[in-house]
């Protein structure tokens, strides 16, 4: 990777006017660190003056070659990630998403507002890392660390044009100060050789666990769950017993999302401890959800210390999210509202003894840019700060910026929410990449398989047999019984964490078996997988020293597996 091959482009504020340099000029200097091969470090000093950074980018020419296909990581756990053509478009926010008040909300838990998204086709970012794949082979860059700020990768791939580009808002560099901006490497290759250089280069271990199956509470009760309920549910998946290792309750045991402490005791009667010691009687891992930066607005935390949330420069609270009617943002950077949220993990673990925390909405953390910290830098030391927090415990991350993640958490969701239907609901069409679709979530179990072993075990989010419906919404698990086979099948076949949240208590003996076969591990191993048109994916595995070819429509659900 050398530098001669990039053209560098730094624009900053110095004594209120705005500059852009290509290079050394009278405020700035570039200092280049290992460059060359496969690597480029790279980094600015400021030298007499206080320059105030705005946008850094590394610009460069490529064609594509007419089957290339270019890798999106998308911002968040959430976010559609997938491979795009130079006939496809990246959408943004979409419709009504587009206008105030919905698109203060909307973009909250996206990058809409400090990326660019357009309507051309084939203009495509990627945060982190990226690959194109062509003629069989792939070449992939990617950044060694986010703290320095996001890395985003732009791709005109109808006018040869990549960029790489740093989120740097909110950084400021005192006269003399040096700041390193990139540490990228490339590989170029086989699809694992190349994924497994990358994560070697980044010095990250394999992940502590390596497959979790069972049970988690939301997509049958969502907010809804009591003492029974979770209770009956337990004997329940022990029915599977041989093949479940985890029960994991979420949301709805709190008083109100950020009052972790209170315990709803109409629900809960015999608290929290009560539910873990039945768990490990059965011989399981006693999981348990929380959003630690997030403060309902309902909730006594906020009301009680509005100086530990989240501010923006004109004072005004920051907002988190949509869920719960609205959540503001605890700005763990304020020793008080840092020991509020050590003090909350010191319960669950120590009193409560749970030994693994699902933990939501980790965005949120750092939504704002301050002191003199990028997006990416806060969201790396958020991770840092929940992984003393919660000491040796397994983490399952959700809703977090992946980069940040690598390494810190054992297991993490990797897409959206899976949908009650099949069928993709309106909402999808007309909000952000973010929102709860079936399809997008099967998309992103294909496209990120890569993570899994590597940065963490991937949890592809739940599948579902039952055939009554959601117990907290009153809406059926509208799914023909294909449909049912086809989403266990792709996260049995691309997941290393595999949840139901349904009662298995109420399964014939039929269902019992299809439910244990689903929650046995795969020995699918994927050698590819890729769109073979606007609806369909194609999976090429091996099993049980035989070659497959899976085909599956993402609109109807219909999928044919067949031998080559």
């Amino acid at each position: 990777m050398n530098l001669s091959d990039y053209k560098l482009s730094i624009t900053y504020l110095c004594a209120g006017v705005c500059r852009t340099a290509v290079g050394d000029d009278e405020n700035i200097s570039v200092v280049v660190g290992e460059c060359g091969g496969d690597r480029l470090s790279l980094g600015i000093r400021a030298k007499d003056r206080k320059i105030d950074l705005l946008s850094v980018s590394l610009a460069y020419s490529r064609r594509f070659a007419p089957d290339a296909r270019v890798f999106a990581n998308g911002y968040q756990s959430w976010t559609v990630s997938r491979e795009y053509t130079a006939d496809d478009i990246q959408r943004g926010l979409r419709g009504p998403a587009n206008f105030e008040p919905v698109r203060s909300r909307a973009q909250a838990c996206g990058d809409y507002f400090f990326t660019r998204y357009s309507k051309k086709k084939g203009f495509i970012h990627s945060f982190t890392y990226t690959y194109i794949k062509e003629n069989g082979h792939i070449e992939l860059i990617g950044s060694l660390s986010e703290r320095q700020g996001y890395t985003i990768i732009y791709f005109d791939m109808n006018n040869s044009l990549v960029s790489i580009e740093k989120d740097v808002e909110g950084l400021s560099l005192d006269a003399g100060e040096e700041y390193n901006l990139y540490e990228l490497v490339r590989f170029e290759g086989a699809y694992d050789y190349c994924f497994d250089g990358y994560f070697a280069a980044m010095g990250i271990s394999k992940p502590r666990v390596d497959f979790l199956a069972g049970y988690t509470s939301w997509y049958n009760y969502f907010q809804d769950i009591s003492e029974d309920i979770i209770l009956r549910d337990l004997r329940g998946i022990m029915r599977a017993k041989d093949e479940v290792n985890i029960f994991q309750i979420d949301d709805g045991y709190e008083a109100f999302v950020g009052d972790w402490h209170d315990v709803d005791r109409k629900k809960f009667p015999g608290g929290m401890k009560k539910i873990a010691d039945k768990i490990h009687e059965n011989g399981l891992l006693a999981g348990l959800w929380l959003a630690p930066f997030s403060a309902q607005f309902k909730s006594k935390v906020a009301k009680e210390h509005p100086d530990w949330l989240l501010r923006k420069p004109d004072g005004k609270n920051v907002y988190g999210g949509f869920a719960w009617g609205g959540f503001w943002v605890l700005d763990f950077y304020i020793p008080e509202a840092a020991a509020y949220i050590k003090g909350c993990f010191d319960e669950v673990f120590d009193e409560w003894g749970f030994d693994l925390v699902k933990l939501d909405f980790l965005y949120s953390a750092c939504i704002q840019p301050r002191r003199n910290k990028t997006r990416g830098r806060i969201m790396c030391e958020a991770m840092d700060f929940l992984r003393e927090c919660c000491r040796d415990k397994l983490i399952l991350g959700c809703g977090v910026p992946l980069g940040p993640s690598f390494g810190v958490v054992d297991a993490c969701r990797i897409s959206c929410d899976a949908e009650l239907s099949f069928k993709e609901r309106f909402y999808v069409k007309v909000t952000n990449q973010e929102i709860i679709s079936t399809h997008n979530a099967m998309t992103n179990s294909v496209f990120r398989r890569h993570l899994s072993g590597r940065a963490f075990i991937n949890d592809p989010d739940v599948f579902f047999l039952r055939d009554e419906p959601a117990k907290g919404s009153g809406r059926p698990a509208v799914y023909t019984e294909t449909q049912k086979e086809l989403l266990a099948t792709v996260n049995n076949m691309f997941g290393r964490v595999l949840f139901v949240s349904d009662n298995a208590g109420d399964y014939d003996e039929k269902r019992l078996s299809q439910l244990k076969g689903f929650l046995k591990r795969s020995t699918a191993a994927v050698t590819d997988a890729g769109f073979v048109s606007k609806e369909r994916i194609r999976v090429d595995f091996t099993k049980d020293g035989a070659e497959y070819i899976m085909e599956f429509d993402l609109r109807s659900g219909d999928y044919k597996i067949s031998k080559k």
